[in-house]
């Protein structure tokens, strides 16, 4: 490659991350994952279309598993430990005995239904039944959940990962022979070990971190991105779960009160979406279109199987005995969001010659494209059926000024909507617990600094500082008084969610 070829190069390189993130705004106005979009981009681009020709499995397998781990550290570094740290026990068993049950249930179906060798069914069932760390990341955090809630699925898509690797792993071994002692042995070595170094990874580079004082701020989100990169690779050079060892050590880090933490997080977040678009499009680049029409019947019914029987089942049992509610199951059973990782998987299995591996890479791409279209944009109205997202419900949002991140504050907003009994009340009326403060109320498009005896009207929307320890309360408080009105407390309601 000449100079003028690598300026090409760069150029192109450059334009298909502008086009996506122009796309990202447009996914997020329809509430779908903006992987379709990259996925579509990588299509076009391929050899059907514009015709770039790109069918090297095993270099998509190696840049496909270090995006991932980058997406995976992304999200620990983004994820708070409090939030997920109540349904840990019920995501880890989502992660693994819901695997497990997905993959049987759903290579049993595929087998069964559409005539499938019992290594195709198992393999179309392994690679399916992880959920997707990018899709969930992208479209949950923008739907107001309980917490208890947003923090199971986020929690769950961190962690299964690593098991899916390793079934598939063990699906695609030419001559295919399966033993329950080996595979229990070999995902519980895994496991444990890739868990153990992410945590002594995590700790030892907190504690590093917070002793060593660096020459420069842009040092402290590069050195705790390098510090996730290698918990992953350590986990991977020790034959355990690299991918868990990447997101636990990013979980700690996070939890770790690092200086710099606004800055950490918006590092992360840049370096994310920049996996997922090369990641996205190099997967989109991968599949020929003109041999996608075969699988859309087998994807569909595999795809259905899924949505409605392999994934309720895995829920059901191992949700059920941390009481979970209907309404809980039922909106965790469809909110199963598949992605990149199902797709990624597939090329294990072709750099492994796995048989039939090609139709297995055609069938996947089908299934994630074509219910991603479903359940991305239902997850919403789907949630607000359930009453679980309620239209007046406050939300985070993202702050990156230092003097917020130094006294560990939060900003949210909320639109007081029509009938709400916060119309009319006074910040003075509306009494949230300190440090809580209405900061500015945007009226009509106009920005107005509220006073104490300011009224408040239906339509407007606040910005409110608060802290993370007081954000629960002035949740709480906000939920009250728009049911209850300014004398909600000696009515009693404590604005818990219904």
């Amino acid at each position: 490659m000449d100079l003028e070829q690598f300026y090409l190069v760069l150029l192109v390189g450059a334009a298909v991350v502008l086009v996506s993130v122009v796309a990202t705004r447009a996914a997020s106005v329809v509430g779908l994952p903006s992987l379709l979009l990259f996925l579509g981009l990588g299509v076009v681009l391929g050899e059907d279309v514009i015709g770039l020709r790109f069918d090297d499995a095993r270099l998509a397998q190696r840049l496909g598993t270090a995006a991932l781990a980058v997406i995976l550290i992304e999200g620990g570094l983004t994820t708070r430990w409090r939030d997920i740290r109540p349904t840990a026990l019920p995501a880890a068993a989502l992660a693994t005995v819901g695997v497990g049950v997905s993959t049987l249930v759903t290579g049993v179906a595929a087998h069964v239904l559409l005539g499938m060798s019992w290594q195709l069914a198992l393999l179309v069932g392994a690679t399916v039944s992880s959920t997707d760390a990018a899709a969930v990341f992208s479209v949950l955090r923008v739907v107001p959940l309980p917490r208890r809630v947003s923090g199971l699925l986020e929690a769950e898509s961190g962690l299964n990962d690593a098991p899916t690797v390793i079934l598939v792993l063990v699906f695609s071994d030419v001559p295919f022979r399966v033993s329950a002692g080996d595979l229990v042995w070999q995902i519980g070595y895994e496991l444990a070990a890739g868990a153990a170094i992410g945590l002594v990874v995590g700790f030892a580079g907190a504690a590093g971190l917070r002793r060593v004082e660096l020459p420069a701020s842009g040092l402290y989100p590069l050195a705790t991105f390098a510090l996730g990169m290698v918990a992953f690779a350590a986990a991977g050079a020790a034959h355990a779960s690299g991918f868990l060892a990447a997101y636990l050590a990013a979980l700690v880090l996070a939890d770790a009160g690092l200086p710099y933490r606004g800055s950490i997080r918006s590092f992360a977040e840049g370096l994310g979406w920049l996996a997922q678009i090369g990641l996205f499009v190099l997967l989109g680049l991968l599949v020929t279109p003109s041999h996608l029409g075969a699988a859309i019947l087998p994807a569909f019914l595999t795809g259905l199987v899924l949505l409605l029987l392999a994934r309720p089942l895995g829920v059901l049992l191992c949700l059920l005995p941390f009481r979970f509610g209907w309404r809980e199951l039922i909106f965790v059973s469809w909110a199963g969001l598949r992605g990149a990782v199902p797709i990624v998987l597939t090329t294990f299995a072709i750099v492994r010659g796995a048989p039939q591996s090609g139709k297995l890479l055609d069938i996947v791409f089908v299934l994630v494209v074509l219910y991603t279209l479903i359940q991305g944009p239902s997850l919403l109205p789907i949630a607000r059926r359930l009453r679980m997202s309620p239209q007046d419900a406050a939300r985070q949002v993202s702050i990156e000024i230092a003097p917020l991140d130094v006294l560990d504050a939060e900003l949210m907003t909320l639109t007081i909507p029509s009938g709400s009994r916060l119309d009319g009340v006074t910040p003075l009326e509306l009494a949230l617990p300190a440090p809580s403060v209405i900061t500015l109320v945007v009226r009509d498009g106009r920005p107005v600094v509220p006073e104490r005896l300011t009224q408040l009207r239906a339509g407007d929307e606040l910005l409110i500082v608060t802290t993370r320890s007081s954000r629960p309360a002035t949740e709480e408080r906000l939920r009250a008084v728009s049911r209850s009105g300014r004398l909600a407390k000696w009515r009693g309601d404590t604005g818990e969610r219904l």
